[in-house]
């Protein structure tokens, strides 16, 4: 061997030894930022369908505000530690608010049934993802801290890992594909009930009916999601006893008949899980107020 020989080997190997641990590093940090990002975006989500139809909800509402909080904290946990208990936490965390989200659509929770939103559907696809993401990163982090065997880091972990991603995404779109998406309320018969203090129109089932302050008499301004947490009451509808005031309906946006009452299209609530309630009345969601149909118009 050549006099210097070992001596630029052994530098060529010190810089390869080096720079592993730089690459790992920045890899473990693209897994942070996009780990931490993709859980802030889910938190955002929520945080905008919380403020826009689900804090009315009963129950509901204030579980769904957690799972805001939640998110929020762990995304920022993670981006500013980056430690692998947080990592799994904020893939556990993601994995079961997209359960949650199933559970909703396959049989309701608390009495409310979630509907498909386009909303919902980027929620959970982002929720796989962060679980994607953040699985790799608590398994990066806890076999460099000799918490878990070195396998679980290579293709082993990886392959674990994308497996339950892609069973989660063919659940998902299963399920999304099998919800019932914005519907027509039925109507049938309009009837009247007493609710707090207020006589107020209800449909046959004794759903609180409501109209939207934006709307005029022929023209709804509620579609979409909006539809989706409102849906219109189909027409026509036949009056029952002591509904007075005039009834007609209204073409909408998409071709459906809507049933109107004294100049209003009709709505229900998602918020609303039985008769008696109005939880919807003197909301401002969807851009504009709401309020509960009175008998007396």
């Amino acid at each position: 061997m050549a006099p210097g020989t070992e001596g630029r080997d052994g530098q060529r190997n010190g810089a390869v030894q080096e720079t592993r641990p730089g690459r790992g590093g920045r890899t473990r940090l693209v897994l942070r930022l996009a780990g931490a990002g993709l859980l802030i975006a889910t938190a955002s989500i929520h945080l905008d369908l919380y403020l826009t139809g689900y804090r009315s909800i009963p129950t509901i509402g204030w579980l769904f505000l957690l799972q805001v909080i939640a998110a929020f904290a762990l995304g920022v946990a993670v981006l500013l530690s980056g430690h692998w208990l947080a990592a799994a936490a904020g893939a556990g965390f993601a994995l079961s608010t997209l359960g949650g989200y199933l559970l909703t659509l396959w049989i309701g929770l608390f009495g409310f049934t979630e509907v498909r939103t386009t909303a919902g559907i980027v929620a959970g696809i982002i929720e796989v993802a962060a679980f994607a993401v953040l699985a790799v990163l608590a398994l990066e982090g806890a076999t460099a801290a000799g918490y878990a065997p070195r396998a679980a880091r290579g293709l082993l972990g990886a392959a674990g890992v994308a497996a339950v991603s892609v069973v989660a995404l063919a659940v998902l779109g299963g399920s999304v594909a099998a919800a019932g998406g914005p519907a027509a309320a039925t109507a049938g018969g309009l009837k009247t009930a007493r609710i707090g203090g207020v006589t107020v129109l209800t449909d046959a089932k004794g759903f609180t009916l409501y109209w939207f302050a934006p709307d005029t008499a022929t023209r709804s301004n509620c579609n979409g999601s909006c539809a989706a947490y409102w849906p219109p009451v189909k027409g026509p509808a036949t009056a029952g006893p002591g509904v007075t005031g005039r009834l007609a309906t209204i073409k909408r946006s998409d071709g459906s008949i809507q049933a109107a009452y004294d100049g209003h299209p009709l709505y229900t609530y998602v918020g609303d899980t039985g008769p008696g309630q109005a939880n919807g009345n003197r909301l401002n969601l969807n851009g504009g107020l709401w309020y509960e149909q009175t008998a007396s118009g």
